[in-house]
């Protein structure tokens, strides 16, 4: 008998198209159009081109660095913060990734509320029929309920956030491909003067207070950062992904934010366009087409489903990474217990816990668009703030890069490289700040000072109790030891 020949395992790369469409289906979404619409008008045309040539380029491309510099370690955050900045620091940059996820998973818990009042009713009369305590016992009980089905349904739920996740975002191209169509339909632009005052933003006091929201709207790089070293010739290759992102969200930015120029007069804008202002659109837009609501059914089941899904994944996920990402000597033993099918059942009532307690603070604002625009915008102050690791991370590794070697480099000189990194570590931090200020209401009105106490309650609450949990583990041990 002949010796077999042995058939070598071609490795797998991933190429950089799919790395690009990978990337951009974490960063932006119809939602993020409209939050930030509302909040800047026409002008946020001139902010999104600022935002993604200073800042998403580089933003990208010192992800695309760290994630080869800690292949090995997975490519999260905190094992990112953890190799540059030691144990306590990691575990702490794991707790505010965790704590950042709180208002979000609220608020996306919220936006099924409204979506399932949109996709039955087919318009807005649900949330303007119920009270504040109805619309939180509903997000409550949406949330419980999700907390309950997730570790059933995980896989199938990943896959439907997956799909859900495209099919928004087809979603989307169709409303900017339509909306610009409309207009040689005879379709007329609404917002009027349009001119080019109408694009530049005002650089005030308030332009500040909305940066966090577009950084919020574009982050989530970080999450392709471990795909980096998977790719062939990832110092070529890499950047040719980013820059595809780039040209795509620019694409969908610019060319959104005109389409919701012609069926919105941004001078004149509903309270309510951030909480039901997606429905607003496509509800137009077969206005506009003469086919009723019918894009509207479609984009409110389509954003129920997505969001259901994406609810159950981000309450495992979350959770899960949290216990598993910090070490023994940071998180108390009764957090980290498991029950027998593996669950840190303890892990997930604090999150329920956590998230009951924000919805309380919010429960005694004026009514229910009120509730919305602020757990919104309070996701502007502390996903921003979480946003700075990276690029503090990025700073330290450029400050011994003979140290901190890698296969992809962005920017290979580390004096500038390690500005540029200081460049974008300066901007969120200003945006994470001057976010705290309230938007969406009265400046120095009785509102505005009742939330920016709830601001920065929610803020010291959800970050306080990251530096105090080792201190409850230290006395846990202590017990046991004597």
């Amino acid at each position: 008998m002949g010796k077999k020949t042995k058939i070598s395992k071609q490795p797998y790369f991933i190429s950089w198209p799919v790395l690009a469409l990978m990337s951009f289906v974490t960063v932006i979404g119809f939602d993020d159009l409209i939050y930030n619409f509302k909040n800047q008008g026409m002008g946020v045309i001139t902010s999104w081109i600022l935002m993604l040539l200073l800042y998403v380029i580089p933003y990208s491309l010192m992800v695309g660095q760290l994630g080869s510099v800690f292949s090995k370690e997975g490519g999260g955050l905190s094992s990112w913060i953890r190799e540059t900045n030691g144990e306590f620091l990691g575990y702490f940059t794991a707790w505010t990734y965790w704590a950042a996820s709180i208002p979000y998973v609220v608020d996306t818990a919220n936006s099924v509320v409204v979506g399932l009042g949109w996709a039955i009713n087919g318009s807005n009369k649900f949330q303007e029929n119920i009270s504040n305590s109805e619309f939180a016992f509903w997000t409550l009980l949406v949330f419980v309920f999700f907390v309950l089905i997730q570790s059933q349904f995980k896989h199938s739920l990943e896959l439907l956030s997956s799909f859900g996740g495209i099919a928004m975002f087809g979603m989307t191209i169709l409303f900017v491909i339509m909306a610009i169509t409309s207009l040689t339909m005879g379709g007329k632009f609404a917002t009027q003067p349009f001119n080019l005052d109408a694009i530049i933003p005002k650089f005030n006091l308030k332009y500040l207070t909305t940066l966090g929201l577009l950084i919020y709207a574009v982050n989530g790089c970080e999450l392709i950062a471990p795909f980096v070293t998977k790719m062939k010739k990832p110092q070529r290759e890499f950047p040719k992904s980013m820059i595809m992102l780039v040209v795509m969200t620019a694409f969908l930015t610019i060319f959104g934010s005109f389409s919701l120029g012609i069926f919105f007069n941004a001078h004149h804008l509903p309270n309510d366009l951030k909480m039901n202002g997606s429905y607003y659109a496509f509800q137009a837009l077969g206005q506009q087409y003469h086919v009723g609501n019918v894009f509207m059914y479609l984009f409110a089941w389509t954003e129920v489903i997505y969001l259901a899904a994406l609810l159950a994944v981000l309450l495992d996920a979350m959770t899960r990474m949290l216990i598993s990402d910090t070490g023994k000597e940071f998180m108390p033993h009764f957090l980290r217990k498991t029950n027998k099918n593996g669950l840190p059942i303890n892990g997930y009532i604090l999150t329920c816990l956590l998230s009951g307690f924000i919805l309380l603070l919010g429960i005694f604002l004026p009514d229910m668009n009120d509730i919305f625009n602020w757990l919104l915008n309070l996701n502007g102050i502390i996903s921003p703030g979480v946003t700075c690791w990276i690029f503090y991370a990025f700073m330290r590794v450029r400050r011994n890069s003979v140290k901190y070697t890698s296969s992809y480099v962005f920017i290979k000189n580390n004096v500038i490289a390690w500005w540029v990194g200081f460049w974008t570590f300066s901007i969120t931090l200003i945006a994470t700040i001057f976010g705290i200020a309230p938007q969406d209401v009265k400046i120095f009105s009785g509102i505005w000072w009742y939330e920016l106490f709830i601001n920065i309650i929610a803020i010291g609450t959800l970050i306080g109790l990251g530096a105090l949990l080792p201190l409850i583990t230290k006395r846990e041990k202590y017990m046991k030891k004597n």
